[in-house]
């Protein structure tokens, strides 16, 4: 497969799985916390464990495919996802449950780096904002499909039901994987390669670590909203197949708005002005959604006005790094993405147990979404500074 947009069909579908089966606890919390007999801050903490092996796993994740190629460190990632998905659906308590979101989490990570570093490769002179956007869909995508159908399979069936139909997803990605991507013609080969080398200039050690700052507190706030929304639903008297239909509507609204802003930026330019009125659009619905009746007006919103934020912020670094310093640049900048989506839910869902409010998850989402911005003007300050030739 060489044609640019045919490998980025199959990264969106393989990107699908990942979102897919990271809902899927979110999905099915009521479920979950009954028959394991979890608080809600623990069940919030099984949603952030799949993000939490990115401290670690994150940087050597760029090294990894930089050495061995970024089609087969992808296909581990997927092999960890199916094991882990596997551990999590039949495990008996918190324990043992969190173990194996912990392996699906490591093998979401490999997935999540190498599939970003795949889309530079394909689209980094031209149309990457497009692209990314392209990329960034399926993850809404994934979540929005989980949200829609493993609730409705936890009810009718169990909980561990749902766990496996995300199995099956990441096994089909990883056959279409294997199968059909392959890396471009231009790309210099792993045995060509790199080195396992952490070397970079500290100004994309700034670069890296600002942007990934500000790509945390976006995507915690928009996942912290799609994970507690349908509990405050369902606190209100929805039910839950139908509060998992009412927040799909974020998420398949962001699947249209989200290339479609990235198609816009690459034409207009402007990504500033994109990424502060995305993010402020965003937070201002997310946090009306508790005050104001008209639930799905509200969630429609967000996720129509955060539109063209996700792909210009996710180009930010490409732009801004060589491709020399690109892998291990992304892995610096998903460490501190993972760190900060680690903290996110537990944080969500501590706020709610110490208020025993269901609407303050949702405040915290509206919050963390409208700090985005504030890490935009330290990376624009950084990218005009000239290169420093020390290295870290």
């Amino acid at each position: 497969m060489s044609s640019r947009w045919a490998a980025l069909a199959v990264i969106f579908v393989t990107r699908t799985s990942m979102g897919f089966q990271f809902q899927s606890i979110a999905a099915v919390a009521p479920f979950l916390v009954e028959d394991l007999r979890l608080s809600y801050a623990q069940a919030g903490l099984m949603m952030g464990l799949y993000m939490l092996p990115g401290v670690v796993v994150s940087l050597p994740s760029g090294m990894l495919g930089q050495r061995f190629g970024n089609r087969r460190v992808a296909l581990w990632g997927l092999a960890l996802m199916v094991a882990g998905g596997l551990v999590t659906g039949w495990s008996g308590g918190f324990a043992v449950a969190c173990a194996g979101r912990v392996v699906s989490g490591i093998g979401g990570i490999l997935l999540n780096l190498l599939l970003a570093k795949m889309v530079a490769d394909w689209f980094r002179d031209k149309e990457i904002a497009t692209a990314m956007s392209v990329m960034l869909s399926a993850w809404p995508f994934g979540l929005a499909l989980a949200l829609l159908t493993l609730g409705g399979v936890a009810a009718s069936a169990s909980w561990r039901a749902s766990v496996f139909a995300t199995v099956a997803a990441a096994a089909l990605s990883l056959a279409l994987l294997a199968w059909l991507y392959r890396d471009p013609p231009d790309l210099p080969s792993a045995a060509d390669g790199a080195r396992l080398n952490l070397s970079l200039p500290l100004h994309a050690w700034g670069l890296s670590c600002t942007a990934g700052l500000g790509w945390s507190l976006l995507n915690a706030g928009f996942i912290d909203l799609v994970s507690f929304a349908p509990a405050f639903l369902i606190a209100g008297g929805t039910s839950v197949a139908w509060a998992g239909v009412l927040v799909s509507l974020t998420l398949w609204v962001s699947i249209v708005s989200v290339p479609l802003g990235g198609w816009i930026a690459d034409r207009i330019g402007h990504s500033n002005l994109v990424i502060v009125f995305g993010c402020l659009g965003a937070a201002v619905p997310m946090a009306l959604l508790p005050l104001l009746p008209g639930a799905a007006l509200w969630l429609i919103l967000s996720g129509l006005l955060m539109s063209g934020a996700p792909g210009v912020f996710m180009a930010l670094l490409p732009r801004a790094v060589d491709r020399e310093h690109l892998a291990t640049s992304l892995g610096v900048f998903y460490t501190v993405y993972y760190l900060g989506m680690a903290m996110a839910q537990p944080l969500a869902g501590s706020a709610r147990d110490l208020t025993g409010s269901p609407a303050m998850p949702l405040y915290v989402a509206a919050a963390l979404m409208a700090a985005t911005v504030l890490t935009l003007w330290p990376f624009r300050w950084l990218e005009r500074q000239p290169v420093e030739v020390a290295r870290v």
